[in-house]
C-alpha cells in the first residue's frame, strides 16, 4: 500500500518517493503526496522526475499516477504537487465543510452531492434554500472564517467512532477519517484541508438552482472567490464605462438600455410591417415566381407581406430576410398549393430546413442571396 503523505502533513508539496510499479502512462509510488480524485474532489496534478502528472486517481486499490512519460521501476524520483492547484482545493472542500455543516444545522438540509473541479465546486441538498436562508448562511459560513478555528482530522478508534455523531454522504467501509471544525461540522472525509479557518478566505455562494428535488449551489472561495470578485468589477467597471453611470448604478443603466431597445425593436417591427403591407400593394401580377428581400423584417412581417401578393403570383411567392454570412429565414406560399413538396426542393438546393403545409412554410436556409435568386429563377 502508497503511504499517504498528505494525511500526516496537507501542505507537503516536496517529497522523494520509489517508483514500485509503471505500465501504460500510469505509476505507482512507495509513498506519495498527490491526491487521487475521491470524494468528490479532482486528483492532484504536478511533476514526477520532471515529468507531468496529469492526474492521479485510485485504481484496483492502489494510487496511480497519470505520467506523460515512462518512468523506470525501483528508481528514487523528486516529486512535486502543483501546490497551487491544491492549496485553492484545500480552500474549497475546508469551506465546503463548514456550509454543509451549517446548513445541517441551521436547516435541516443534507449534502447529497458535492463536485470540485479547477477553482469552482457545487454542493447538492436534499432542501430548496431561499434567498434569505442562503444569505444567512454565506453570512454565518464567514463568520466561522474569521474565527480562525482549528481544522482537525484524525482516524479515531472503533469505540470512539461507535458513539461520535458525524456526517457521511455514503457508507464507509475502510478505516474512517473524521474531519472535525469545532461548533459548525463533523464530518467523514478523505481529502487534504487547510490548518484552519482563517486559511479558506472569503466564501461566496453563487448560482442556486432546483436539483433533484432539492437545491445545487455553485459556490467559490478563497483565491478563486477573489478571482471571480476581480472579474466582475472588471465587467461592472467597463459596462459603466460605456454607459456613463455609476458602477453602483450599472444595473438601472443596463436596464434602461434594455427598455430602450425593447421599444426601438417595436417601432422597427411596426414600421416594418408598414413597409411589408405597401411592398405587397404595390407588387405587380405575375405567372412566375415572386421573391422578396426584406431588411431586419420579422417572421410577422414577412407573413403579411407574402400573404398580400401570392394573390397575384401565379407560382410561389417568397420573403426572405437575413444575410449571406449568417443565412436567411423564409416565408413562402402559393395559391396552387404543393408547398410541401417545395419544401423539400428548396432546403436540399438551398441547405435550408424548415416546413408547414401546402399552403404556406416557413424555415431557414443557409445559403447567398445570389443561391436564392437563381433557385426561383430556375
Amino acid at each position: 500500500m502508497t503511504e499517504k503523505l498528505y494525511y500526516d502533513d496537507p501542505f507537503l508539496f516536496e517529497f522523494s518517493a520509489t517508483v514500485t510499479e509503471y505500465a501504460d502512462g500510469r505509476a505507482v509510488l512507495d509513498r506519495t503526496a498527490f491526491f487521487p480524485e475521491g470524494g468528490g474532489q479532482s486528483g492532484d496534478r504536478g511533476s514526477i522526475a520532471g515529468i507531468p502528472v496529469t492526474d492521479t486517481k485510485i485504481e484496483n486499490g492502489k494510487i496511480v499516477h497519470f505520467v506523460a512519460a515512462p518512468l523506470p521501476i525501483g528508481a528514487e524520483v523528486a516529486c512535486e504537487v502543483d501546490g497551487k492547484e491544491r492549496f485553492r482545493k484545500m480552500q474549497h472542500h475546508t469551506g465546503e465543510h463548514i456550509v454543509s455543516g451549517l446548513a445541517w444545522r441551521e436547516y435541516g438540509l443534507t449534502n447529497v452531492g458535492f463536485h470540485l473541479g479547477d477553482g469552482d465546486m457545487t454542493i447538492d441538498f436534499d432542501k430548496e434554500l431561499t434567498d434569505g436562508q442562503a444569505l444567512r448562511l454565506e453570512r454565518m459560513a464567514n463568520e466561522a472564517v474569521a474565527k480562525d478555528i482549528a481544522v482537525e482530522a484524525e482516524f479515531p478508534s472503533p469505540e470512539v467512532l461507535e458513539e461520535l455523531e458525524f456526517r457521511s454522504k455514503k457508507e464507509l467501509s475502510e478505516a474512517i477519517r473524521i474531519v472535525t471544525i469545532d461548533g459548525y461540522d463533523v464530518c467523514a472525509c478523505c481529502a487534504p484541508h487547510v490548518r484552519s479557518t482563517g486559511q479558506i478566505g472569503m466564501i461566496k455562494l453563487l448560482d442556486r438552482v432546483r436539483w433533484k428535488g432539492g437545491v445545487r449551489i455553485r459556490a467559490k472561495c478563497g483565491f478563486s472567490a477573489l478571482d471571480d470578485y476581480n472579474d466582475k468589477y472588471a465587467n461592472v467597471k467597463r459596462i459603466s464605462v460605456a454607459l456613463s453611470s455609476k458602477q453602483s448604478e450599472a444595473a438601472k443603466a443596463v436596464e434602461r438600455l434594455a427598455e430602450e431597445l425593447r421599444e426601438e425593436k417595436a417601432k422597427n417591427a411596426a414600421l416594418s410591417k408598414q413597409i411589408a403591407q405597401l411592398r405587397a400593394q404595390a407588387f405587380e401580377p405575375t405567372d412566375g415566381n415572386a421573391v422578396f428581400f426584406a431588411e431586419n423584417a420579422d417572421a410577422d412581417a414577412l407573413r403579411l407581406l407574402v400573404n398580400g401578393a401570392v394573390g397575384k403570383c401565379g407560382g410561389v411567392c417568397a420573403a426572405f430576410t437575413g444575410t449571406d454570412a449568417d443565412g436567411y429565414r423564409y416565408v413562402a406560399a402559393s395559391k396552387n398549393g404543393g408547398m410541401k413538396e417545395f419544401s423539400k426542393q428548396m432546403n436540399g438546393a438551398l441547405s435550408g430546413r424548415g416546413g408547414g403545409d401546402d399552403g404556406m412554410i416557413q424555415g431557414r436556409v443557409g445559403c447567398s442571396k445570389t443561391d436564392i435568386e437563381k433557385f426561383f429563377a430556375r
